[in-house]
């Protein structure tokens, strides 16, 4: 039986055996917590003791925790539930050209009332923060900028962003605005998101990316920030997401947290540099996209092999038991040429043959010696005439 190397974890990680255990308790809590009886305040327990642990986690307060279906759903709730509950403020919207579509698109949809403003980036894809304190003026309300890149796995400086900020509002004489929202899906596994450090006033992350379940996501509302709700229909969540709340993937994604190991990100960078290093010997013509060392993801791997084509060059990688990407996997089976990647100033020909190895828990050094092998195999293949 063939082995699966499962190098496509920015996109889903495997559930752990832990988090599936929770899952199959929580399936068995069968009662609605909003239920007035003693089955549904029995479930309620449950329920507030998972979102206490969860708001530990990030050093936010149970009350500043809203569950919602997904990670694309949480930035949703930010940015267009933020933009609903303005009250004052001005109707400028700053972000980057690198963020993920259920950031994109959301803020896209409001280009009729804001006016959407994207920050410089550099060839890294960090922000320009002399382009940010440029920008700020009283008519900013929102900025939104993502915690790591889940294309090329860039780390944005979050605290320095939040700082600048502060200053504005504290010269500003402003208590609300600018909002900061921070996408942090791909940066709960590796990186401190306590929202205190980080001087958020909203954050968004979700059970996929930290070896949790799917459809669990959770937005983080710093308290006296006004959202809006996007799901009408009942008092849930504070009023902010109708709907009976998901327990088990709620249980399922405070064990995911609980089991987060920082040891695990040191090891994962060294198999990443080594990936990299491995790299550079057998195809020195191998352009690396993003940000290196400390200021990248440790489990992020983008790299372009010009005179190759992305699609060919994973269902290859499919035929080994490879299991690989090419950019995110939440807008369009097709491979197309990456927005990040423009946005970032990569141009023809490293705009094709684009690859993202994501590593896991699961990767070992014997893994990445097969995986550089084969692409070593079948690139040689792609670029014979």
């Amino acid at each position: 039986m063939k082995k699966i190397i499962y190098l496509d974890n920015a996109a889903a990680t495997p559930l752990a055996a832990e988090v599936k255990k929770e899952i199959l308790r929580g399936l068995s809590l069968y009662a609605n917590p909003s239920s007035f009886n003693d089955a549904g305040r029995e479930v309620r327990k449950e329920l507030e003791a998972a979102r206490k642990a969860i708001a530990k986690f990030i050093g936010a307060g149970p009350a500043e925790i809203i569950f919602t279906g997904s990670g694309s759903e949480a930035n949703n709730l930010a940015v267009l539930g933020a933009a609903k509950a303005r009250a004052g403020g001005g109707k400028e919207i700053l972000t980057t050209p690198l963020e993920h579509a259920s950031v994109l698109k959301p803020l896209e949809s409001l280009r009729s009332e804001f006016k959407l403003i994207f920050l410089k980036v550099d060839e890294k894809g960090l922000v320009d923060l002399a382009d940010l304190k440029r920008r700020l003026t009283p008519k900013v309300f929102l900025v939104s900028v993502m915690y790591a890149n889940n294309e090329i796995g860039t780390i944005e400086p979050i605290k320095k962003i939040s700082k600048i900020i502060k200053d504005f509002k504290k010269q500003s004489l402003s208590e609300h605005y600018p909002l900061f929202h921070v996408d942090a899906c791909q940066a709960v596994e590796y990186l401190d998101v306590n929202v205190n450090n980080l001087g958020v006033d909203l954050l968004s992350f979700n059970g996929t990316k930290i070896y949790g379940p799917r459809g669990i996501g959770v937005l983080y509302v710093r308290r006296g920030v006004p959202v809006r709700p996007l799901v009408l229909g009942g008092e849930h969540e504070r009023g902010l997401r109708a709907g009976t709340e998901n327990l088990s993937a709620i249980l399922g994604l405070a064990k995911a947290l609980e089991l987060i190991n920082s040891k695990e990100g040191i090891k994962i960078a060294a198999l990443r540099d080594y990936f990299f290093k491995k790299l550079a010997e057998i195809m020195p013509d191998t352009k690396i996209n993003g940000a290196l060392g400390g200021g990248r993801l440790p489990n992020n791997i983008n790299i372009s092999i010009p005179g190759t084509n992305s699609e060919k060059l994973l269902l290859e990688l499919d035929k080994y038991g490879i299991r690989a990407g090419s950019g995110s996997a939440c807008t369009s089976h097709a491979v197309e040429p990456s927005h990040v990647l423009k946005a970032i100033g990569v141009r023809e020909p490293y705009l094709d043959g684009v690859l993202r190895f994501s590593l896991g828990r699961q990767t070992s050094q014997k893994d990445i010696d097969f995986v550089v092998k084969i692409l070593q195999q079948i690139v040689k293949k792609a670029k014979q005439p």
